[in-house]
């Protein structure tokens, strides 16, 4: 492991029981694990998919600001949902999150850990050069 690595935690009970890292930095890149729409202070889960997206988009935000980056760095977001329909809804926050950004993205529909979750987003952000 590089001595520039930097492991970020939020204090999620997933990444201690399952051994990840909300975030690795290594250099410029951020690596963003992929989140979800937990609110981590209470460990709990709107069934709103509107709601889950704003709160994933937020706890992404934070991990970013720790890394020293933010969503205009950002160059590539992966998108989980198990119910395509329910993408449309999103929309309109991520366009307004990623802003100018607009970072090569996929959508993906698979099953999540949870049935509780409606998405599960993952980025990779770059620094930009000091």
């Amino acid at each position: 492991m590089s001595d520039a690595r930097r492991r970020i935690s939020q204090g999620s009970t997933f990444e201690e029981t399952i051994g990840y890292s909300r975030a690795v930095v290594e250099g410029r890149w951020v690596f963003v694990a992929g989140t979800t729409g937990y609110d981590y202070s209470t460990m709990t889960i709107s069934d709103d998919i509107v709601e889950q997206v704003e709160q994933t988009l937020a706890n992404i935000d934070a991990a970013l600001q720790a890394a020293g980056a933010t969503a205009a760095d950002v160059v590539r977001a992966t998108y989980y949902l198990p119910n395509p329909d329910d993408f449309e809804a999103c929309w309109p926050a991520l366009r307004r999150y990623f802003g100018e950004a607009r970072p090569a993205a996929t959508m993906l529909v698979v099953g999540l850990a949870d049935e509780r979750m409606k998405i599960e987003i993952e980025v990779t952000a770059l620094k930009p050069a000091i």
